[in-house]
């Protein structure tokens, strides 16, 4: 059988999930310098792949002209002109399930992630919970490509060079000795986010302390309203949401000394690019796999665990056990301040 010389690797959303992607292709483009990639996602995402050697990007216009069987069976038809070899499908939905049937029709070599649910339910379940480490997202995408035949090795890991930060909206200038703190305090579900009110502790505390600039992330007009108001009472607090566009925001990320995440994307940003990463959890827990790359477990900070005992309640946060909607506030701002200390 001819050796595989080119994968198409499916993973169209989320930005976290995809962004989890990132340094396993890294790792592969390393061992396997004489494979071509080609991801397909959306085109927000084509930044996070910028610099990976042998790694290029096409775009899925899933709500235009790749929208709906027609749409799909289009785009099939515009990757095969590309001549890959095999897909690595490491979402496993249903779009991606339909473009994997078309190419299993021209005989392409497919493997499909196996995302481990009958584990996932056992670990969130209410009753006989099974509370052990599942393997991780970045193990699972890895576990693809051995599918294909392939080693892939993810203990020593790479990361990209540091971007020189030019061309920013607003001026940025690094002091001598001075710490650069990131702050993603927002997620897509209320359960996975640090009260507004402790988190404003946090930032109140790390900039009277004057050895820090405190940058906030976000999106979203409420959001970067909230870290707006937040910018303008406290001294050296930046608040970049809605004024950089992604690239900028991963150059930015890159010179961070440390930033503190919720179990969401900006964890996910930061981790592959080598920075320390705090993620503070709520109703999810770090044993469904989704912590941040190779990252320490004293970097996850987690509520009471004998206080809440069916945390994980979900594996996303969707779904809240009834009477823990205030699970994070047993992570005391104390407690994040004195981790950030602690690691720069």
């Amino acid at each position: 059988m001819k050796p595989v010389s080119h994968i198409l690797v499916i993973r169209l959303s989320a930005m976290g999930d995809v962004a989890m992607s990132v340094p396993v292709l890294r790792a592969f483009t390393q061992q396997h310098p004489a494979v071509k990639i080609t991801v397909l996602s959306r085109a927000y995402l084509k930044p996070l792949f910028e610099g990976i050697k042998n790694v290029t990007f096409y775009t899925a216009e899933v709500t235009q002209q790749h929208k709906g069987i027609i749409g799909l069976y289009r785009l099939s038809k515009e990757l095969t002109q590309l001549k890959f070899d095999a897909v690595a499908d490491i979402h496993n939905v249903l779009r991606s399930k339909i473009l994997c049937f078309f190419f299993s029709l021209s005989r392409k070599k497919i493997a499909v992630i196996d995302k481990g649910r009958a584990e996932k339910k056992a670990l969130t379940s209410a009753v006989n919970k099974v509370l052990k480490p599942l393997k991780t997202t970045h193990e699972r995408y890895a576990d693809v490509f051995r599918k294909l035949g392939f080693t892939l090795d993810l203990s020593n890991p790479i990361f990209p060079t540091k971007d020189k930060l030019e061309h920013f909206p607003f001026p940025i200038k690094r002091n001598t000795n001075e710490k650069w703190i990131g702050i993603a305090p927002f997620a897509q579900y209320q359960s996975k986010m640090y009260p507004l009110d402790l988190m404003e502790e946090v930032t109140a505390t790390l900039a009277s302390k004057n050895q820090y600039t405190i940058f906030l992330f976000g999106g979203g007009k409420k959001e970067i309203d909230i870290l707006e108001a937040l910018e303008k009472k406290y001294p050296k607090t930046i608040a970049v949401a809605g004024k950089l566009n992604l690239k900028d925001e991963l150059t930015l990320i890159a010179h961070l000394d440390c930033m503190v995440s919720m179990d969401s994307a900006n964890s996910h940003l930061a981790a592959m690019q080598q920075i320390k990463t705090i993620t503070l959890w709520g109703v999810t827990h770090p044993y469904a796999g989704f912590t941040a790359f190779n990252q320490p477990e004293d970097y996850q900070l987690l509520p009471d665990l004998e206080k809440y005992p069916k945390i994980p309640c979900s594996i996303y946060g969707n779904k809240v056990c009834e009477g823990y909607e205030e699970v994070m506030r047993s992570i005391s701002p104390q407690k994040v301040v004195e981790k950030i200390i602690e690691i720069t």
